[in-house]
């Protein structure tokens, strides 16, 4: 079984991509992020042409999740998370699929930092992880992916010193957050693979950081341990970054027995 996520960057601007990413690498499972598009106007037609079952949680121009699956309708589990009522942006989608639990996650960005857009951002992640930890309680077989807007590691960034040291990506405050994450149980899947780091996920359009390689790793699998004994290998499809009209995310995926 291929699990993926894939930060879409506008799933209607980036369909020809999409579906041409779908028909090359065929995952069981995609979670997509950044859809920028309300319920209304997703391309529920194309995404089912090309053989997968589609769920989302829509949000117009901003934000949206969605979860695909191969020959198979997700069941929805969970839209959104809780602890803060007032909160309508749609960044968490869980389902049940192919035997899995699934949730596609966009965790927010936090810049500016510091300031309420930071503030936010570690709200989320704590509310994240106590949804993270009913979902190890239960034993059910889960994989959380997506963007966490997290850069866990100095080596997922070609220049740490440089001008990603400050951003919200990196901060202590964010990195712990994630490291308390995993130690309740979870399994960075492509980290598990690629120990040595230097593995990213992401270009920005700015700076010619994909002609010059300057990426990072904020895209992430993470296993329970049912999962986690199942892992067979985990990358990235970097190639797809690279071709017209990409978004700025590669797709990357874990595999399981």
């Amino acid at each position: 079984m291929k699990i993926a996520t894939f930060n879409i960057n506008g799933i209607k601007a980036r369909l020809p991509r999409l579906v041409e990413w779908l028909e090359e690498t065929q995952p069981d499972i995609a979670c997509l992020q950044e859809l920028k598009s309300s319920d209304e106007t997703m391309p529920t037609k194309e995404i089912e042409a090309a053989g997968y079952g589609f769920l989302y949680h829509g949000q117009k121009g901003f934000n949206g999740v969605a979860i695909l699956a191969r020959g198979a309708q997700p069941v929805e589990t969970q839209r959104g998370l809780a602890g803060e009522d007032e909160d309508e942006q749609s960044r968490y989608l869980e389902a049940d699929v192919h035997g899995v639990r699934v949730a596609s996650i966009y965790l927010p960005n936090g810049n500016p930092q510091p300031g309420p857009k930071f503030d936010y951002k570690l709200r989320w992640m704590a509310r994240l992880r106590e949804r993270a930890k009913v979902l190890l309680a239960s034993e059910i077989p889960t994989i959380l992916t997506g963007d966490y807007n997290v850069i866990p590691h100095d080596d997922d960034v070609w220049d740490p010193r440089g001008g990603m040291a400050n951003d919200a990506l990196m901060q202590p405050e964010s990195r712990d957050a994630w490291f308390r994450l995993l130690g309740d149980g979870w399994t960075d899947a492509l980290r598990s693979r690629h120990p040595a780091g230097g593995v990213w996920t992401f270009w920005d359009y700015q700076a010619g950081g994909w002609q010059r390689d300057h990426g990072f790793r904020i895209d992430h699998l993470l296993l329970s341990p049912a999962l986690a004994d199942r892992l067979e290998g985990a990358g990235v499809d970097k190639d797809h970054r690279g071709r017209e009209k990409a978004s700025d995310h590669a797709p990357t995926w874990a595999k399981l027995s």
